[in-house]
């Protein structure tokens, strides 16, 4: 009797812990494809826009990074406090949605916000993407295979390999005085196209001294540089599969206080892109460059002048 019933344990714990193992390896990945919609690309970006807002999403800015595509960046209250809650949780505070052409068909996407949530620290944002589903719809989650697990996901767990930045470690572009110093020279900057950037979107945080802005980089530091730096050249070169990573786009910069700081592009660019190759026709070293360039657009932006 005894034999037999520490049998039928031995078997409900072993259940029991690889049951508890599959939820807590959970892999997440970084895009979700929405339900399609019928139009062209300004017919279904005006549809998404309007579901959005009915699920209580604000827009706060889109924009065409290139033809044939639009991206429309949302935030609500709990996008914002949880951003507020957590260090470097500015970066997090905007969802995006992306409509791109592909082939004549259009997709709409947008980032997975238990993906970066949990990225970024904010948590996994149930109640955020439940909104979305309503919203958008979910197909399938996208943008790795395997996904990735969601314990190697989080700040200073997820890098892409050795020697690549995790989340901590930002960029600090400048130093400003205070924070209405540093928020109005950033306006000021993007304003005039400094770095070749445009604005997007500005999202104040509540309750802090922090805003964050949604940077585009239409033209860069110019073809004379030699750096892969814009929007479209990056997109061009590791967003090669069917279904497209348009979302990636914009890039954030946050002001916090008197400091100016965003995230670095070799992280950025490869939690949004997990699954690129260094090398190959499509792989990293094919934008070598691009790092450097979004980092001096970026500076550009936050009012730091590089001697060249």
């Amino acid at each position: 009797m005894w034999i037999r019933v520490t049998s039928r344990f031995l078997v409900l714990i072993s259940a029991f812990l690889c049951l508890s193992s599959q939820a807590a390896a959970e892999a997440l990945k970084p895009f979700i494809l929405g339900d399609a919609l019928p139009g062209d690309v300004k017919q279904v970006a005006d549809a998404v826009k309007l579901k959005v807002t009915a699920a209580g999403f604000e827009i706060v800015g889109s924009y065409s990074p290139f033809a044939g595509a639009t991206v429309i960046c949302v935030t609500n209250n709990e996008l914002k406090t949880a951003a507020a809650k957590a260090f470097n949780g500015g970066f997090g505070a905007a969802q995006r949605v992306s409509v791109t052409d592909v082939k004549g068909k259009i997709q709409v996407s947008y980032v997975n916000p238990a993906y970066i949530g949990t990225a970024y620290g904010l948590g996994k944002l149930e109640t955020v993407s439940a909104k979305m589903k309503a919203a958008l719809g979910v197909v399938k989650s996208f943008g790795s295979e395997n996904g990735i697990e969601e314990e190697r996901l989080g700040p200073g767990q997820y890098r892409y390999a050795m020697f690549m930045p995790y989340f901590k470690d930002v960029d600090f572009f400048m130093e400003h005085p205070d924070y209405k110093t540093a928020v109005d020279s950033v306006e000021k900057n993007l304003a005039a196209g400094l770095g070749g950037t445009k604005k997007v979107y500005r999202i104040d945080l509540p309750g802090k001294q922090i805003s964050v802005f949604g940077v585009s980089i239409p033209k860069g530091d110019g073809i004379d540089k030699g750096n892969k730096d814009t929007d479209k050249e990056i997109i061009d070169i590791v967003d090669y599969q069917d279904l497209k990573h348009t979302a990636y786009l914009p890039y954030e910069l946050m002001v916090d206080g008197g400091r100016v700081i965003a995230l670095r592009a070799r992280y950025r660019i490869a939690l949004n892109f997990p699954d690129t190759k260094m090398a190959g026709s499509n792989g990293f070293t094919k934008i070598m460059t691009a790092p450097w360039g979004i980092q001096v657009a970026l500076e550009a932006v936050a009012g730091f002048k590089r001697d060249m």
